[in-house]
């Protein structure tokens, strides 16, 4: 546990020289992100919400879902392997990294998106959420999701490199679409739901808004199908993760 601690000290330090600006510019990522989308929507003329609520809410559950499972998917990815300097530690193994890369992210985001519904219900206007712990724990299986995710890419990275990046980062950009953050799952016909049903991500969200409206109730979203498959990917993953382990050394990166 400790090392895990300092570990999640070390991920969080590490991209900036003072911590504050490092957890500054996350907070600003998603102030951008969610303005962005505020936009995008007053442009195309849709400016409420099209659940009977906050706009402001409708939109905040949706990008800080996005957000968080895209992030513990870049964090376990770029988490320290087995050949890197630092196992060279003897308590060190990558189970440490891991963790410890997940928790940064969940901290960071998590941060983040507490200042900015503070913010917003200071300043901007009251934000009405029904069910918030409800919420809260759909937030971390959004991460968590993430997480089990971006270990089934990082147990597969050393063997094809390239290629394994190319199909998390297409993976990632088909979440702005394919999470439904941006529409709502009652509303959509059959054959456009199937499009959306396949991605974990898709329930989390509108099981999100279900415990954030009290007017909307899911129907065609389920609470269980994501909690499955990430127990599947979990393990699927950690078996991927104990063979690479195993077999990958520096000469892999060496001959690239």
């Amino acid at each position: 546990m400790a090392l895990i601690y300092h570990m999640t000290v070390y991920k969080l330090r590490k991209s900036e020289r003072s911590a504050i600006v490092g957890l500054l510019m996350t907070i600003l990522r998603g102030m951008m992100m969610v303005a962005v989308f505020y936009a995008l929507f007053t442009i195309i003329g849709v400016r409420t919400s099209p659940i009977r609520g906050n706009f402001i809410v409708y939109i905040m559950t949706g990008i800080f879902m996005f957000m968080t499972h895209n992030q513990a998917i870049t964090a376990v990815m770029s988490a320290e392997g087995p050949v890197s300097p630092l196992m060279k530690h003897t308590p060190m193994n990558t189970a440490i990294s891991i963790s410890a890369a997940a928790l940064a992210a969940l901290y960071q985001q998590l941060l983040a998106c507490t200042v900015l519904l503070l913010f917003t219900n200071t300043f901007i206007e009251p934000l009405g959420i029904d069910r918030l712990v409800p919420c809260l724990g759909m937030f971390l299986l959004a991460w968590f999701t993430g997480c089990c995710i971006g270990l089934v890419f990082r147990a597969a990275q050393p063997w094809w490199p390239r290629g394994i990046t190319i199909i998390s980062q297409f993976y990632m950009r088909m979440n702005m679409f394919t999470s439904g953050k941006m529409v709502v799952a009652n509303t959509l016909p059959h054959f456009v739901l199937r499009m959306f049903d396949w991605n974990p991500l898709f329930h989390v969200i509108d099981q999100t808004r279900g415990f954030a409206f009290i007017n909307y109730t899911p129907h065609n979203s389920s609470l269980m199908y994501p909690i499955y498959v990430s127990i599947a990917l979990a393990m699927i993953g950690l078996m991927g993760e104990f063979v690479t382990r195993n077999q990958v050394s520096l000469s892999w990166t060496a001959g690239r």
